[in-house]
Formats: C-alpha cells, structure tokens, sequence
C-alpha cells in the first residue's frame, strides 16, 4: 500500500531528539565515537555532490553550519567556477520533505514513526527470517555512486561478509558500466586515462553521444580555454548544446556508433595513416582487427550510419592526422547501449593504431556521471572485491580477509548478479528482500511499469535508506531509514579524472537522520557482527582500511596519508603508491610508458561482427525512436534534491516535454507547446511538445529526469557490461483529442 499524502505529513512534523539510548551510548549501538560533527570554522572546502566533475566548493559557516558557499578557485578541477547544481548544493538540506526518522510499515499497511532501536531489530528480525526460510542469497541490496566510499566499503563489507548476502549491484550500472568494462577488457583494468588539462591541450576534440555544454558544464569550460584553436567533432543524433558549439557536427542515427567507429578504422588502416612503432610494442590483436575492418568500407557502411561516404571519410582523416593531439570524450550516447562495450572498445581502438593515448591532449576518456562512481568501482564491493580485487581469484580474497582480519570463507568467491539479474530474481522468487541504498530505483529503472510491480507483487520486505522518504521507490517501501545527505558527512569521493577528494559535515542531520555510515554500523550491531566492524569506527578509519586494499592494485593509494594530506593537495589522482610524489600541475594521466595491466603490459585490440540492429526498431504502430538524455544543467537525475532548490526548479520546465522536428509534428497535426501522447508497447504519457529544428524526423527526445519517461524505455541490455540501454526506443505520438 503506497503513502497517502495526509501520512507523508507524519515525517515532516517530526523533528524529535535522538533516541536518548543511542545518543548517550553510541559506540553500544555500533554507531563510532560520537553523532555527527561540523567543522567550526570559518570557512571549510567540500567536493560537491552532485555531478562526477569533483568541483571543490568554499563552504562558509557561521556558528560551526554551513550559510553560503562559494566556488573554490586554487583547485585543479573548477577553478574558480560551478555550475547551477553546485551554486545551489545546501538547498537540498533544508527542504521540508526530508526523512527525519525511521518509518515501519504496520500490519495495515501504513506507515508509522518508528525508533531507531526498533527498526535495526527488525531489519535484522526480517532479512534473518527471509534468509532461513529462502537461503542467505534471497536478500540483495542495491548500492549508490553518491556516498563516499568509506560508506560504500562498509555497505558492501557488511553486507557481504557479515549478512552472508551474495549479490548486490549499484546505480552505477545504470551509466558506468559500459566503461568500467571496456577498459577491463582492454587495458587490463577499470582504468579511465586522462586528466582535466587534456581538455586544453587537444587539437581535436570528439564527443560521442556526450553533451558537455549541459551536462558537465564546468568541463565545457576547460574546452573553452584551448588556446590551440581545437576541432571539435560532435556524434549525436541531435543537434545537442555541444553540437552547435563544434566545428564539426556527424549526425549518424541512433546506435550507428559501433559501425561508424569500424569505418573511421578501415579508413586509417586503408591511408596508412596508423602509428606502426606504438602498435608493436604496446598492443596485441591489431592484425586479428586487420582483416576484421575489410568489411567496413565507407562506401558500403555509410548508409547504417545516416551519414555520407565524405562526411565519413572527413571524419576519420580528422582523427589521423599526423603530430596531431586526439582526444575521445563520451558519456551515456555511448554507455546506455545494448552494444556499449564494443563501441567504447570501437572508440579505444582507434585511439591505439593512431597513438593517440598517454600524452597531452589524447586519450579514449570516458567521462563519469555520478559524483562518487568511481569510488563505487573501486570500492562497493559489488562488481569487485574490495581495492579492484577479483572475487573468483583466491589469492585476492586472501589478502582481503588479511586485511581485514576475517575468515576468508566469509568472502563470496562468485560475482554478484548484475542490477538487472536482481531484479530479474525478484520477479522469478529467488530474491524475497531487497535493500535500496540513496537510489530511486522506482524512478530510474528500464521499463519502471514491470518493475515497480514486481517490487509490490513480489518481495517479502524492501528496505529504503535515503535522505528522502518521498521517492517513488520510498512509496512502496516496508522500512525507511532515513539518512544524512552531503554536507552532512565526511568521506571522499573519486572524481572522473581519478582525483580523491573529501567532503565535509558543515550541517547537521535534520531530527534523527543519520549519516549512512552510522547506520551501516547500527545495522551490523543489530545483525550480530558488530565485532567484525569495531576498527571501522570513523570515516578516516575505513579510509585507512580500504587504502590497504589497494596495495599492489592499479588503483594503489597507499602514499596518501591522511585526508589532511588530500585537502593540503587539492585533491590527488589515483594511483598514487608510497614513494609517489605530487607534480607540480597536479595532474596526472595513465600509460605515459605505454605499460597497460594486462600480463604482458599490452592494451588489446576488442571487437564483435557484425555490429546489430536497434533493439526495438520502428514500425507501422510505433514510427519514432524514443531517445533519452540530460535535459538541463539544473536538472539532476531523479529531481529528488534539484526538485528541492528554488532557483533550480525555476530554471527548468516543472512538467515533462518532448522534442520533436517540426515536420513531423505539421505530419501530425501537432502545435508547439501542446500536450501529445506519446506511446510505446509497455506504457504511454502525455508530454509537452516543443517543436526543435536540432531533431532529426523521426526521433523524439524526453528528458530522463521526469517520473513518466522509463514507463516507455524498453529493457535491452549489454552482454558485456549488463547495462541498460536507455537511449533507443520505438514509440508513436499522437495529438490529444480536441
């Protein structure tokens, strides 16, 4: 039974103490030395919590909480500059919709203030029934990219190695996982190469399926500083934000990428145009790709892509041209595919043959979404094992349970189910409780209909800790735990480029919330493993743990000392061993010695024939083919805090619209700015229509942040990297009925 909103005021009424017991005796309760803390002084630095640019923020307090804040100007990433999300980051804190206490669903089927004793206990009581009645792996939990990574390496050592639980995932395979495996596959390990400063120091830029001028602004910015008068190619169906800011836009149709990238390689290898020192002595498998390009010629390819032989052919002489500097930039045009992987691994290899890696202004980058993403990919203990470990590699799990001084039979040694294979087990009951982590996977997931059905129809009991207990995944929830949000914490997060930086506590929880990490550790004190976790007591503590992980790894951050240290550097790059020192840039990129992580120090040439057709293609009911995307720089993901700042909310429409040409609309019979049904096999909407020139006929675009637009997605997902394909769905449009 969902909320009403006459019980939704429950929460927003409450602001009480904390349980006095827990308050007067924490470290009993599993919750560390003392409640959360802020910094009392005059001003204190944060990386901001929204995006994975990792810009630093100059806090300004006053009585020891956060009032202003203010862009950073010395640090290496933003440079004195933020965009609307970050100018308006302390709003979320105070929105009046915020969970301020722990909420159990009764026997009625409503919802009712709970204290924090009582629902550890019965998130112990329940998950512990459901485990003895279904075995240990009917429980999963669903993790987040937007908590630090000391919370995310609690969640996931908890979870795993105290609840026995086996298959956990994060968001991150919803915009990520393309990427982490390409690179795995490729160079050995989950290992993006570049740093910022490559922004500025390319003669010719390429963003593929990205739109940096809305979605990561501040890295737009750094475009912009080029001084080398830069091209700048743009591969996008639309004519995106970015792509009137290029000098070269390739409108190929959708999911054309793959055999556009094969092209531009058959045309590099055919003009000789390839760097043949770097190929033999830092890769492997070019001669397998080879013959493999013979069936891609131009003149046979360019009529799957949307574009001309010429348009192809300029293209590929673009981005090999000799003593130029080549950089790749792509997003979730590339990611959210049902051939992700291949693409970005299309896109490496041609940055291979041409040498176009580890130097200036080079590099197949993959440009991360979420603030901490990269701290889920090295630390969640989803995809990996702890520091980018192997969870099927026994040597790996027995340094972690050194490390972590705990019986290696504790450690799984199977991957988890991906996202949709979780969601897959709930549907067929092998999954009966599930824990959601600072997600709104009711909002965010393919195909949301059948998956918010199987959410009600089908488990025992779902868990939700956010900071929010208004989501659409809150709605349905059995127990919230309500949470602290940034600014609120302390922790790190790991920005696109690899660069660790901290966030601080400048306010306080709102009535009982607590950090994520205070209530991991509750939780474990009620599961019974609380011992197991009693050096994990503060975040610099976990830290301190999870920096051993990485000993030996790609990833190997053990000469950091402190987060003192972190704050002094304006943030530090990953790898960084003992014995490392800081340039005096501060910045860093991988394989400047051409060694790779593969055995042999080799990258690898990857790739599949033939490239496929559209999952869902067009057809006489469903004519158009839906894509998905960032709608603004003042919109972020779900809404649930964007939606909570008012200079935010005025900078975007409040209602979903939909983008379409205008000659498919006069086709119609549809007027700009009219409401349209928009309709696919799984569901249907009504949108506002506006009529944008910058479409191509026959697609339309929503943006992804609204509740309505995964009622249409179809679910298709990567064979590799098991992320979903959100960007290409057949759908119809129709005028209302006057």
């Amino acid at each position: 039974m969902l909320f009403t909103n006459k019980k939704n005021s429950l929460f927003r009424r409450w602001n009480g103490p904390l349980t006095k017991d827990l308050l007067q005796k924490p470290a009993q309760y599993g919750l560390g030395k003392t409640p959360e803390k802020v910094t009392p002084d005059a001003t204190t630095q944060s990386i901001c919590g929204f995006c994975a640019t990792g810009c630093n923020l100059k806090i300004h307090l006053k009585n020891g909480e956060a009032v202003n804040l203010s862009p950073e100007t010395n640090y290496p990433v933003n440079m004195g500059m933020a965009c609307p999300k970050g100018w308006e980051a302390l709003s979320p804190l105070s929105s009046p919709d915020r969970a301020t206490t722990p909420l159990l669903r009764n026997s009625h089927g409503e919802m009712e203030v709970s204290s924090w004793q009582n629902a550890s206990q019965e998130f112990a009581t329940r998950f512990k029934e459901i485990q003895s009645k279904y075995g240990k792996d009917s429980v999963a939990f669903i993790s987040t990219g937007q908590i630090p990574f000391e919370e995310m390496g609690l969640l996931g050592a908890f979870a795993k190695f105290g609840m026995g639980v086996s298959h956990g995932d994060g968001n991150t395979r919803q915009c990520m996982a393309t990427s982490v495996m390409a690179y795995k596959q490729s160079f050995g390990f989950d290992a993006p190469p570049y740093t910022y400063q490559d922004f500025e120091e390319s003669d010719v830029l390429v963003f593929c399926g990205a739109n940096p001028c809305i979605a990561h602004p501040i890295m737009w910015q750094r475009v912009v500083n080029n001084k080398r008068d830069p091209k700048i190619i743009v591969v996008d169906p639309r004519a995106t934000e970015t792509a009137q800011c290029a000098t070269h836009h390739y409108p190929i149709k959708p999911k054309a990428d793959l055999t556009l990238y094969y092209a531009l390689a058959h045309c590099i290898v055919r003009d000789q145009r390839i760097d043949h020192s770097y190929l033999d002595q830092h890769t492997q498998g070019f001669e397998e790709f080879f013959e493999f390009l013979t069936d891609y010629a131009p003149e046979k390819i360019a009529p799957k892509t949307g574009l001309s032989v010429s348009q192809i052919e300029e293209f590929a002489r673009l981005v090999s041209e000799p003593g130029k500097r080549v950089s790749f930039w792509w997003t979730m045009g590339i990611n959210q595919s049902y051939e992700g992987v291949r693409s970005a691994q299309a896109i490496i290899n041609l940055c291979l043959m041409t040498g176009n890696i580890g130097k200036p202004g080079t590099g197949a980058n993959s440009i991360t979404g979420q603030c901490n993403a990269m701290g889920s990919r090295l630390f969640s203990n989803t995809t990996n094992l702890l520091g980018g470990h192997d969870f099927k590699n026994d040597r790996h799990r027995q340094k972690i349970a050194d490390i972590l001084e705990i019986d290696v039979e504790k450690i799984p040694s199977e991957n988890s189910w991906a996202y949709d294979q979780i969601i897959e087990g709930i549907g067929n009951d092998k999954i009966k409780g599930l824990w959601i982590i600072a997600t709104n996977t009711a909002h965010s997931w393919i195909n949301q209909k059948e998956f918010t059905e199987k959410l009600r129809s089908k488990l025992e009991f779902l868990v939700v800790q956010d900071m929010y207990a208004t989501t659409e995944t809150a709605q349905l929830a059995d127990l919230i735990l309500p949470a602290a949000g940034w600014g609120e914490k302390d922790g790190c997060f790991i920005n696109s480029e690899r660069r660790i930086g901290t966030i601080k506590a400048v306010k306080r929880p709102p009535g009982e919330a607590l950090s994520d990490f205070r209530i991991f550790r509750l939780l474990a004190h009620a599961y019974g493993v609380g011992e197991m976790f009693r050096k994990w007591d503060t975040p610099e503590a976990v830290f301190q743990i999870l920096k051993k992980c990485t000993k030996g790894q790609p990833c190997d951050i053990t000469g950091i000392d402190s987060y003192k240290t972190l704050n002094k550097a304006g943030g530090i790059q990953w790898p960084f061993p003992v014995g490392t020192e800081l340039r005096g840039s501060n910045q860093r990129r991988l394989f400047e010695n051409g060694k790779f992580y593969h055995s042999n120090g080799k990258a690898r040439f990857l790739f599949s024939a033939p490239a496929q057709k559209l999952a869902e293609e067009p057809c006489k009911d469903y004519p158009f083919i839906l894509l998905t995307g960032r709608g603004t720089s003042s919109q972020w993901h779900t809404q649930t805090r964007t939606q909570s700042s008012d200079v935010l909310r005025k900078l975007y429409p409040h209602e979903v619209y939909v983008e379409m040409h205008p000659r498919d609309a006069e086709k119609i019979g549809i007027k700009d700015r009219e409401k349209a049904l928009i309709s696919s096999r799984r569901g249907q909407i009504y949108a506002q229509v506006y009529l944008a020139p910058t479409m191509q006929e026959g697609q339309l675009f929503l943006p992804m942040h609204y509740r309505e637009v995964n009622q249409l997605t179809h679910a298709s997902f990567d064979p590799f990297s098991r992320q979903p394909s959100y960007k290409a769905s057949a759908v119809n449009i129709t005028a209302p009925l006057s």
